[in-house]
């Protein structure tokens, strides 16, 4: 039973590591992609497969060496696991699934575009990159794999990347409005406010 946590937790680590360089496939092409008649998605989807296959062949050699092995890593991993889900719950309240799958940034015209600044979004502008980050650390914690936190360390700095060129694609695309939402919010870690 743990062998096969320890296995689904450094498949799950690959996915979620790869999301950064899904977007940054994206972000920096952002008007290429734009400019497509059909749907950028029908050649990103399966190259995103492909990073998946090449982070999962490159990471399979440590797939099995732990820092630590015990069950009470259980308890905290799924902690992390019950804030990520709902931090997704919480985007999905105010995301059409549309914006969740980022059709906006790749097909403008053809979906809503609108910056939204209300619920978990008036907290942190990036919640659904902060589940991601918790679901790998779930997974981390949980296995005590040494490659589901070395997969944790490159999403951090591939996703600080991303974040920043997303920040500025939609600080083009929204102007003045997004520039004052990012001085106010910050991108991943919450600021708790009182309440007024």
């Amino acid at each position: 039973m743990l062998a096969a946590l320890r296995t689904i937790g450094w498949l799950a680590c690959v996915v979620y590591a790869s999301i950064p360089l899904f977007w940054l496939l994206i972000h920096p092409w952002v008007d290429f992609w734009r400019s497509r008649r059909r749907s950028p998605y029908r050649l990103l989807l399966p190259v995103w497969v492909g990073i998946w296959v090449v982070l999962g062949t490159l990471t399979a050699p440590w797939r099995r060496v732990m820092l630590y092995a015990n069950w009470w890593s259980w308890a905290p991993a799924a902690l992390l696991l019950v804030a990520g889900l709902s931090l997704y719950k919480l985007s999905g309240l105010a995301f059409a699934w549309a914006q969740l799958a980022g059709l906006p940034e790749v097909l403008p015209g053809r979906r809503e575009q609108r910056l939204v600044t209300t619920g978990i979004h008036a907290w942190v502008r990036h919640p659904i990159y902060l589940a991601h980050l918790c679901g790998m650390l779930a997974w981390s914690v949980g296995t005590g794999l040494t490659v589901c936190y070395g997969l944790v360390a490159f999403a951090v700095v591939t996703g600080a990347v991303m974040i920043r060129m997303e920040d500025g694609e939609l600080a083009k695309r929204f102007g003045e409005e997004y520039r004052r939402y990012r001085r106010e919010v910050p991108a991943m870690f919450p600021q708790f406010k009182p309440w007024s």
